[in-house]
């Protein structure tokens, strides 16, 4: 009787059995029958079932596929969603409401924004969503995998067997979708995909998963976000944040570096929250940027092989306690970025690579889906679903954790197609050129959504070539980014800055080029963790000389970037003089803090940082020209440098000696008569200078000078920085 009123071809039981059924909600739950009603349970590790209530289960053929006849009566008693309970073999039993009783439940709107490549909030869509359907909680799953035959859900609630928990399919889109009553918050799960052409299957986290598994473990972890946020003012002021005008100084971090607790295991991001907070403030930083902390497998990619797009990662607690990071620093005035990483992604076979058998979210032809340098597949930008993937992630953390902006990661990547590659191992765009156009389609929209919902985020471009209008609007023909990290000004400093001083005479111009593209973008200017890392040197020990001069040095080389128009970025460890490069695997070398020579390194950042943000002079017109003017430019025999900063009628003069020789007669050109006080002078007993200086302040004589009305003679300290404020007469 049973075996007739399955009303089955062999073909579902057996694509049941090798779990390849491509939509088994056609098979199982409660169907009409033209007398009654036939209801079907797969349960292939069962040895007997039952409904709850209700009659018991009978096991058609041993197969796993277990079946009853109902009448209208007894299906109205049972209701729509019906429990099942079953026995194992080991004899334990289990009780949980039939997921195949629900009807699909992502829209056909959803659907086709996501086809589009234009549903903003796709993550509320997708992944795990716990919720609650018909008066039952458990949780939705749903994942983007059309060349899948079969998908299944696994967890620590099945066993991890790929056969308990089949997918609906949801046709050409290719969504698969399926409510699993019962599951909560902090459950493990994955899904195993069944590839239709080869049936191979494998086992992979989720794209869109909210919380992952501490690294070697790689399932991924149901998770709602209950922090409840105290940051609204701060959130209303960003609003109307004019940071083209306002201090930007960014402190760039790593968090399992930073610090860690006494035994060496990582801080919690709450921790970590307190201690950095309180550190950045009294440094006087407007900002913290954080290396990548999406989830990823390996330490030592810096969270640059992002694993889990969606997963805070887990080294430092739940996606609750992040939230609670940005929201103690929003609360103490502190903005925060994230590095962005949507030029590439890791091979590991657990995540986004070849995720349903083809190649997905990459390019299947290797000439643009893999990068040579780094070993990763590269995002195929010309999918509608694979940007929607990305630009919905940006949106995620910029709405879901209210962080200030993101730092996007290697953007000259995206933007050419013959990066870092020879002739004949890149393929030409349709109109023959090295312009990768889905790219860069992809970035002008990311920037145009972000700006338009989001405003006051920031968006900075590592870029390192000379692409025009990277931070221009996308209406001019721009990339439309907020920022892009200046790399011209960064490699020509450095190397002027590790030549003897005896030879920087034939380098002056090193210093004084980058006045000539200064104002063509919005620029930050970076100090990052890229330089201090692969035998490059920790930035102390790039300088030449002795220790004495390598500090000098290093304190010249922060005056420098404080008083150069543009916004500042300065990697942790680089303010007190780390002598060691950076490691992954180890915590900066704070004690150096207590050394008097490496202290001074650190106050004399602390006070340029204050002076920065508190001076409208250097912080008003940093992407502007009327902000800046040189004083004199040309004497490159002496390595000398001055120029005048400048907003809204207040002005600084900035006088830089780039040799160790004292200049004790120095004349030079100023805006107006009067007396000048000494703001910051970089050889200061303090900083751990020689202390030679003008004893606070020098007053004009009636001399012009450089094409000044009026000028000084000022001793200039060796390898310093003097920075000189116009004192109104009392």
């Amino acid at each position: 009787m049973y075996d007739a009123a399955l009303n089955l071809g062999q073909f579902d039981v057996i694509s049941l059995q090798e779990g390849r059924h491509y939509d088994p909600f056609v098979v199982l739950g409660c169907h009409p029958l033209q007398e009654g009603w036939i209801v079907r349970e797969w349960l292939p590790s069962a040895v007997s079932a039952r409904l709850v209530d209700g009659p018991e289960l009978r096991s058609v053929a041993g197969t796993g596929l277990f079946a009853v006849l109902l009448t209208a009566q007894q299906k109205d008693q049972l209701g729509t969603h019906y429990r099942v309970e079953w026995t194992e073999a080991d004899g334990g039993t289990h009780q949980v409401v039939s997921p195949y009783t629900f009807l699909p439940q992502i829209s056909d709107f959803d659907l086709y924004l996501f086809g589009e490549g234009r549903h903003w909030q796709i993550y509320d869509v997708l992944g795990a969503q716990p919720c609650c359907i018909d008066g039952v909680d458990g949780v939705q799953f749903a994942v983007w995998a059309p060349s899948a035959e079969r998908v299944s859900v696994v967890g620590h609630f099945n066993g991890w067997n790929s056969l308990r928990h089949p997918m609906r399919s949801r046709g050409g889109s290719g969504v698969w979708e399926l409510f699993i009553p019962g599951l909560q918050n902090n459950d493990r799960y994955k899904y195993d995909i069944r590839n239709l052409h080869s049936g191979d299957c494998q086992m992979k986290t989720d794209p869109y998963a909210r919380s992952m598994e501490m690294r070697p473990r790689t399932a991924s972890i149901v998770y709602r976000g209950r922090h409840a946020w105290d940051d609204q003012a701060w959130m209303e002021r960003r609003r109307t944040f004019d940071w083209q005008h306002q201090a930007v100084n960014i402190y760039e971090v790593h968090l399992g570096s930073w610090q860690r607790r006494d035994d060496g295991r990582f801080l919690n991001y709450r921790e970590l929250a307190h201690r950095l907070v309180d550190y950045v403030k009294w440094m006087g930083y407007t900002h913290i940027n954080l290396l990548p902390i999406s989830e990823h497998p390996l330490d030592e990619s810096w969270g640059y092989q992002t694993s889990g797009y969606y997963a805070p990662t887990r080294r430092y607690g739940d996606p609750d306690d992040f939230r609670y990071f940005v929201d103690y620093c929003h609360r103490h005035e502190i903005g925060v970025f994230l590095d962005w990483v949507p030029a590439h992604f890791p091979r590991d076979a657990f995540a986004l690579a070849r995720f349903d058998g083809t190649a997905l979210y990459e390019h299947e032809d290797p000439r643009k889906g893999e990068h040579q340098d780094w070993g990763t597949y590269i995002f195929n930008f010309g999918r509608n679903e694979v940007c929607n993937f990305l630009l919905a992630n940006a949106f995620y953390w910029i709405r879901e954790f209210h962080v200030d902006g993101l730092r996007v990661d290697a953007v000259a990547s995206m933007l050419y197609l013959d990066y870092s590659r020879q002739p004949g191992q890149w393929v030409p765009n349709p109109y023959g050129g090295n312009e990768n156009l889905e790219a860069i389609e992809f970035l002008r929209q990311l920037n145009t959504e972000i700006h338009g919902q989001y405003p006051g985020a920031v968006l900075m471009a590592e870029e390192s070539t000379s692409w025009p209008l990277v931070s221009r609007p996308v209406w001019m023909g721009g990339l439309g980014f907020s920022m892009k990290w200046n790399m011209g000004w960064m490699n020509d400093t450095l190397d002027y800055f590790s030549h003897d001083p005896i030879y920087r005479s034939y380098q002056h111009n090193q210093l004084t080029f980058s006045q000539l593209y200064a104002y063509h973008e919005n620029f930050i200017l970076p100090l990052s963790h890229d330089e201090v890392v692969h035998l490059k040197r920790p930035l102390l020990e790039k300088m030449p000389g002795d220790d004495w001069q390598k500090r000098a040095n290093l304190r010249l080389l922060f005056a420098w970037q404080a008083l150069h128009p543009g916004k500042k970025l300065l990697f942790m460890g680089g303010e007190f003089g780390q002598r060691r490069e950076w490691d992954v695997t180890r915590v900066i070398d704070w004690w150096l803090c207590d050394d008097p020579d490496h202290r001074g390194i650190q106050l004399l950042v602390r006070d340029m940082n204050h002076l920065y943000q508190e001076h409208p002079a250097l912080h008003g017109h940093d992407f502007e020209g009327q902000g800046f003017e040189w004083i004199d430019c040309h004497d490159y025999s002496q390595s000398v440098l001055s120029f005048v900063r400048q907003c809204g009628g207040r002005q600084l003069v900035c006088v830089l000696n780039f040799t160790p020789v004292v200049r004790e007669s120095y004349r030079i050109g100023l805006p107006r008569s009067g007396r000048y006080r000494e703001r910051v002078n970089t050889d200061a007993g303090c900083y751990g200078g020689s202390n030679v200086g003008n004893n606070g302040g020098v007053l004009t004589q009636e001399i012009s000078w450089m094409g000044r009305p009026v000028s000084a003679v000022v001793s200039l300290p060796p390898l310093a920085a003097l920075v000189l404020e116009w004192e109104e007469e009392r």
